[in-house]
């Protein structure tokens, strides 16, 4: 039976790939050999030209929050702009929440 497919990111090259998922192997970027992170198979990658995106990605990957289905089909809640990455560091700031979990917050009290 294939595996299920998944997706890596590779930051530098702003580059997404699909990939089976065989347990973990560490997986290389074609492109600059770099290692590939493991971002999970509910993941849309910003357009490469899309630095912005690029930036709430590389926060979202270097804070461990990841992209894997859920029980009701997708990842839940992940910010899409700056703006929206300063609101959650600034709450994770004043509340001391853990900021991976301010991230992943669809509302702010």
């Amino acid at each position: 039976m294939p595996h299920a497919k998944t997706s890596y990111v590779c930051l530098p090259c702003r580059a997404s790939y699909k990939q089976p998922y065989a347990g973990a192997p560490e997986r290389v970027c074609p492109r600059c050999a770099e290692p590939l992170i493991h971002v999970g198979s509910a993941f849309a990658a910003p357009r490469r030209r899309d630095a912005a995106g690029w930036r709430v990605l590389s926060v979202l990957l270097n804070a461990g929050v990841r992209f894997h289905k859920s029980c009701c089909g997708g990842p839940g809640y992940r910010p899409r702009t700056l703006t929206e990455v300063r609101e959650r560091m600034g709450y994770a700031r004043r509340s001391a929440e853990p900021f991976a979990k301010a991230l992943v917050r669809r509302e702010l009290p």
